[in-house]
């Protein structure tokens, strides 16, 4: 049996399950709620504050969905009763980061300003202080869609190698290179 999907969700107070005929999972906490569809062959029970979910057969096909609908929905459970969160730094001589509403405004050392407008599911803010690197801190209840435009801001300007500038997960690590000077 799959072990990620034989292993029952807790569902914390204040989060309420439900699911529709046509398996729609929809599950509703203290922070807002979120939908999924689940494939028809995956069972899912409700039992004893628990969310468990059961699968027909030991095929391949079936042990993917019978883990990754679990998976999901306890993603869709910890979203609604605490929050998913993502900072990164933003780190070079002159970048800069702006958040205005929905819109984050970004000097990247390119030649123009880059506009980057985030879904309304997340909040972004920016915090700059003299002397420290930018960081942007998103937060949202679904897990897919920040971690989707977390990498999205990364991609624009990646963390090279030789300097260390660039976009990057607080607590990343980039392995540094030598250079040509370190080749003589």
């Amino acid at each position: 049996m799959s072990r990620i999907g034989k292993l029952p969700i807790k569902l914390p107070k204040g989060v309420e399950v439900k699911v529709s005929d046509d398996n729609m999972l929809t599950v509703k906490g203290p922070l807002g709620e979120l939908t999924q569809k689940v494939d028809p062959t995956i069972t899912v029970k409700i039992e004893d504050g628990e969310l468990r979910f059961e699968r027909p057969s030991d095929s391949k096909q079936d042990k993917a969905l019978h883990g990754l609908y679990r998976a999901l929905a306890a993603n869709m459970v910890k979203g609604v009763s605490e929050g998913f969160k993502v900072v990164q730094e933003v780190i070079g001589v002159g970048y800069k980061v702006q958040a205005n509403g929905q819109v984050m405004e970004m000097d990247l050392g390119y030649s123009h300003k880059i506009f980057f407008e985030f879904a309304p599911e997340i909040k972004i803010e920016t915090v700059t202080e003299k002397g420290k690197n930018p960081i942007i801190t998103m937060t949202s209840i679904d897990k897919q869609i920040l971690g989707q435009a977390a990498a999205k801001v990364r991609s624009l300007r990646k963390p090279e190698p030789y300097k260390g500038k660039g976009i990057r997960f607080q607590g990343e690590v980039v392995r540094k290179k030598a250079g040509k000077a370190a080749a003589k």
